[in-house]
């Protein structure tokens, strides 16, 4: 039982409003609703709010290829994000957008109290500009070589292989991801963000454990590095905010997405009456948790407190990361079919099996969750089919044909339903702490226990023998105890099949402090299933509807679109394209490279001779998969020096949005062999 309500304000990254939501996405939204509904299960006023996230040059272009404006196409995908979290029973207190009254508003009141500080400065700079679109490229629309590792085919901003951050105009031989265009350099005045003003006040928010301590370490790495200005602003044409007093400047998106939490909650205060500044004012005794993807930590651990701060406002009390969803161990991929949408799997499975599965799955590290289809069908199967409605299934028919519907007027074993309410406070500690695997673990070993029960008193055996009917009733009945004390356990995950429990045992909506009462002298409604098994059909259903044809190339507008839709190199002589020497290669050894997110250290056998290479593959593969595998790669190219170590060549990938997928080589071909 709760000592005392808490007023706990809680948000979710907000999804990017130029296309449908994803498995991938679903893993924040489930992991925070869960930690949501357990806060509203033990008594506590805990309110959750996003938004969509609506400005930026890909909606600007994905409005253009769709026909439509920028604020139908938000409205579109806002409805149809609405629904996905609907039917997923992610239950928002407030859902908004960030195309609003209420964000302009405090994107407006920030930047002019952080200007009013001394903590904007403006100064001329140089940037990439798409002669043909005639547009400036943000970092993501310009793609070209690596200027510390030489890696083609890299975004504007960071390396994708050896992890370096740069500016746009570093970028060796760059072109426009929209045009193919080579962007010409043009001045244009900008405004900055002095970031390094906070960085005392960072290192200590830091310090006071309102980061995991994996992303303390890492924010340690850029404090190091040395904390640089941000760029808040963009030139016209731009959709989002016109800056006040900058005609044709307009707010950086990422300066007022973070914003769109305060935005949504103020929204939230308007329609019920709540005090907004009871949760932000610099003083609030009020929590504010932050649950975001580990992509976007640098945002929400860096300049989103350091804004707080310097507008006068409270910031975080924590920022709850989590890593990324893999398939099969392997990224998401279009051609796998495991490149799954919300919509895709909600036509197939209920939403509750992969709350559930999740919930087995996260903990309060930001390691990355695998979503392994076989384990996943029957850990369903097993543990809430076979383990948990079993419990209920074997009881009710006896007390409903046997007993009008009536349980027993006491328990037959206080002592073990006393077991299952003192298991609650381990349950809850887990539930508070993120660590969701530990309470599914200590849950269905409650329902082992349960089933351990029914097993032992065989109440299908006492109903046969005269005089027994006081017997059946009273271990049914305590089946059924047991099984409403485990529902009652899992809502967070479960809320749906927890509604109907609470129809089926007639009480009202299950809370934390009726673990105290059992369900004694009662009547109930007959009972009918509550969920069914995962069949074969579902998964093949839901991974064939997911396959995309690769043979189409057209790519939607964004970053999520660009790699598949890269304009084709100017054209070489056969006496250039001669001087590449591709050779097969056997993968002798394969090793993830320490401190690297993409990294795989990839030891090649080329015939008798030995080579070492990195290669940018981990997202897509993991390197004991590789040990033996025949591929191509590039034998002549000049040995490059890596912050890992020398690079003895490269291997040939393709590499699409759909994923990255090694090129390999038909039965027969030996290594040494050259490719023509």
């Amino acid at each position: 039982m709760a000592t005392h309500s808490r007023k706990i304000l809680v948000t979710s990254a907000l999804p990017y409003a130029n296309g449908p939501l994803h498995l991938g996405h679903m893993v924040e939204y489930i992991q925070t609703d869960i930690w949501v509904r357990f806060q509203k299960l033990r008594g506590h006023q805990c309110i959750y709010v996003c938004a969509d996230d609506a400005h930026g040059t890909p909606i600007m272009l994905r409005a253009q290829q769709d026909g439509v404006s920028p604020e139908q196409l938000i409205e579109r995908i806002g409805a149809e994000h609405r629904a996905d979290f609907a039917d997923f029973l992610v239950r928002f207190d407030n859902y908004y957008t960030t195309h609003s009254p209420e964000n302009r508003h405090f994107a407006e009141l920030i930047y002019h109290r952080l200007s009013e500080g001394g903590h904007i400065v403006q100064r001329v700079i140089t940037q990439a500009y798409d002669p043909v679109k005639q547009l400036f490229l943000p970092d993501r629309f310009i793609k070209g070589e690596c200027p510390r590792c030489g890696a083609a085919d890299q975004y504007g901003d960071s390396c994708e292989v050896c992890g370096a951050t740069y500016s746009p105009t570093d970028l060796k031989n760059p072109r426009s991801a929209l045009s193919g265009a080579v962007p010409i350099e043009k001045e244009s005045l900008h405004y900055f963000f002095k970031l390094g003003d906070f960085e005392d006040m960072l290192k200590g928010w830091v310090r006071g454990e309102h980061v995991q301590e994996q992303m303390a370490n890492k924010l340690e790495e850029w404090f190091k590095a040395g904390l640089q200005e941000w760029d808040i602003s963009r030139d016209a044409p731009y959709w989002g905010f016109e800056m006040p007093d900058a005609p044709g400047k307009y707010f950086y998106v990422w300066l007022d997405a973070p914003i769109g939490y305060m935005a949504s909650f103020k929204n939230y205060c308007a329609r019920t009456g709540l005090d907004f500044d009871e949760f932000w004012r610099h003083d609030s005794e009020a929590e504010l948790y932050h649950f975001i993807g580990k992509d976007i930590a640098y945002f929400h651990t860096l300049f989103w407190p350091a804004m707080l701060d310097g507008a006068g406002f409270r910031k975080p009390g924590a920022v709850f990361c989590h890593g990324f969803l893999t398939v099969n161990g392997l990224k998401m991929s279009k051609s796998r079919g495991t490149f799954i949408k919300a919509r895709t799997y909600l036509e197939q499975l209920r939403p509750e099996y992969l709350r559930y599965y999740f919930a087995t799955k996260l903990n309060d590290r930001i390691d990355d969750l695998d979503l392994n289809l076989e384990d996943f069908q029957q850990r369903v199967n097993s543990d809430l089919v076979g383990k948990l409605v079993n419990i209920a299934s074997r009881s009710a028919g006896f007390i409903s044909r046997r007993f009008g519907g009536r349980l027993a007027v006491s328990l037959a074993e206080p002592e073990l339903y006393q077991d299952f309410v003192t298991a609650g406070a381990a349950i809850a500690q887990a539930y508070e702490r993120r660590e969701f695997s530990r309470a599914m673990r200590e849950i269905m070993a409650l329902a082992d226990r349960a089933n351990q029960y029914i097993d032992e008193r065989k109440p299908w055996v006492l109903a046969r023998q005269d005089g027994q009917d006081g017997q059946v009733q009273a271990v049914c009945s305590m089946g059924l105890n047991l099984f409403r004390v485990l529902m009652l356990y899992l809502k967070p995950v479960l809320p749906q099949v927890a509604a109907q429990v609470e129809a089926f045992l007639q009480v009202p909506p299950l809370c934390w402090d009726d673990l105290q009462q059992p369900l004694l002298d009662h009547a109930i409604a007959p009972f009918t299933p509550l969920m069914q098994r995962v069949e074969n059909g579902q998964i093949a259903a839901m991974l064939a509807a997911s396959q995309e044809n690769l043979a189409v190339t057209r790519a939607p507008a964004g970053p999520a679109g660009l790699l598949a839709s890269q304009p084709i190199a100017p054209p070489i002589t056969l006496d250039e394209f001669m001087k590449v020497d591709l050779r097969v290669a056997r993968i002798v050894e394969a090793a993830a490279v320490e401190g690297a997110d993409k990294l795989v250290q990839l030891t090649l056998d080329l015939g008798g001779e030995t080579r070492r290479v990195f290669a940018g593959i981990k997202s897509a593969y993991r390197p004991e998969e590789l040990q033996g595998r025949l591929t191509v790669m590039v034998a002549n190219l000049a040995p490059r020096k890596m912050r890992f170590g020398v690079s003895e060549g490269m291997v040939l990938a393709a590499n699409a949005d759909s994923g990255i997928y090694l090129l390999g080589v038909d039965a027969g071909a030996e290594p040494g062999m050259r490719v023509r």
